[in-house]
């Protein structure tokens, strides 16, 4: 029996499903070019009017939207719809601390959930079952996503945020929790500690949906023995909505798009060009159902490929694969948005010189980042402050900025190495790709 939330969609025919795409776009044009005067600017700056937009096939004529735009029309730049309309924001971090903050009416919400109901039961989710939602809540998308998508379907859920295992635990063997979400890196740790305790055989767990951060197939299957579960891919950005945006079926062989509310296109991340189905590039995504944040053609800086390969689970939307890195320097640690500028912008602002280096590393299943910053020569020679005090001030600034603690080593000056070439700024020894 095929697990379908919402099954006349999922499996729609493609030349019905792509018919419903245009109208829904040449719609969703009309509107932010109405509603958003950044789109109005924009598109009138790029010589395309709404009428220019009949279909799947006039997609390309419209501008891109980057994270920079975001940045600039924080907070209420690119909003779409009347502030009383909203009813709930999100946000995530920006690259110099300018937050991004993503609207949603309560209809944007529904639909949200649905996306993630249509995960979850994807993963053999059904109102008899026990979901346990480890990822953060508040203004982090993954909680208040799933914990949504849960509701939809019917499940009891147990809205636990991440952090304390041990009560994690004690939730899930206590509720006999049977799906689990989470990120990667935490279920890891989770099947860790339930192995030291013995614990297995107490655990009811099926299937768990796991996302926010890259991991590796390795880690999937390392999951699956330790848990002895079913191991879901997830995908989602906070510009877009958040987790659903796409989700890994039975065959776990790629990520469904839910193609009824976003569309995705693979281009050149360089000529910004679109490139045929099987080619690997930057994935751009319009949302063509939001309306609080309406995005078109918003370049997520993911490096993957598109698949209309029939599958096996009877839905049509096309798959993406795992993304294979991306096209500007952003890292995903502990399942948190870093930018080596944000930690640049930390340094410089107490005084440091931008002479540093960023080591990521993966031990066991848990991520660290070390940054290594050169005292200028002026700070060697006349030190107010020691070493240690140093450390634990720029510590304290990279948490307020990142959300998350950094490993921090003030070392000597020139004693970091120099190249004559592109700086080689980040050392990421996790092997993710």
């Amino acid at each position: 029996m095929k697990n379908y939330y919402q099954p006349e969609i999922e499996t729609m025919p493609l030349d019905e499903l792509q018919e419903l795409q245009s109208k829904r776009l040449i719609e969703q044009v009309q509107y932010v070019y109405d509603h958003v005067k950044f789109y109005h600017d924009r598109m009138d700056e790029a010589g395309v009017k709404p009428q220019d937009i009949q279909g799947l096939s006039d997609l390309s004529k419209l501008p891109f939207i980057t994270k920079d735009d975001l940045r600039d029309q924080y907070p209420y730049g690119l909003l779409g719809v009347p502030l009383k309309d909203c009813v709930r924001i999100q946000s995530t971090s920006g690259t110099t601390g300018r937050r991004v903050v993503a609207f949603y009416t309560q209809e944007d919400l529904d639909v949200w959930e649905d996306c993630c109901a249509r995960a979850i039961v994807a993963a053999g989710g059904t109102k008899d079952d026990v979901c346990q939602v480890c990822y953060g809540y508040g203004l982090f998308t993954g909680g208040p996503g799933l914990n949504g998508g849960s509701h939809k379907v019917g499940c009891l859920t147990l809205p636990m945020s991440s952090g304390n295992t041990e009560r994690q635990l004690q939730f899930m063997t206590d509720l006999e929790a049977t799906i689990l979400c989470c990120t990667p890196s935490y279920a890891a740790n989770l099947g860790e500690a339930v192995n030291e305790r013995g614990m297995k055989d107490q655990l009811k767990l099926k299937a768990g949906i796991f996302g926010a951060e890259p991991w590796t197939e390795e880690m999937r299957h390392n999951i699956e023995e330790s848990l002895g579960i079913k191991a879901y891919d997830i995908y989602g950005l906070t510009e877009i909505s958040g987790p659903g945006v796409s989700f890994e079926c039975e065959e776990q062989a790629g990520m469904h798009i839910q193609e009824d509310h976003f569309i995705a296109e693979i281009i050149d991340p360089k000529t910004g060009e679109t490139l045929p189905e099987g080619e690997t590039g930057e994935l751009v995504l319009s949302c063509i159902t939001k309306k609080a944040f309406p995005l078109l053609r918003y370049r997520t800086r993911d490096l993957c490929r598109l698949s209309r390969k029939k599958c096996s689970c009877g839905r049509t939307h096309v798959r993406m694969k795992k993304p294979k890195g991306r096209s500007d320097d952003m890292m995903i640690v502990k399942g948190v948005n870093v930018w080596p500028s944000q930690i640049e912008t930390v340094l410089l602002n107490q005084g440091y010189e931008a002479n540093y280096q960023i080591v990521v590393d993966r031990v066991g299943n848990h991520d660290s980042i070390e940054v290594q910053v050169e005292l200028t020569p002026e700070m060697a020679q006349n030190p107010t402050l020691t070493i240690a005090q140093r450390e634990k001030k720029i510590t304290s600034g990279l948490k307020s900025m990142l959300g998350i603690t950094v490993d921090v080593k003030v070392v000597e000056p020139k004693s970091i190495a120099r190249s004559e070439g592109k700086a080689v700024r980040v050392i990421d020894k996790r092997h993710l790709y």
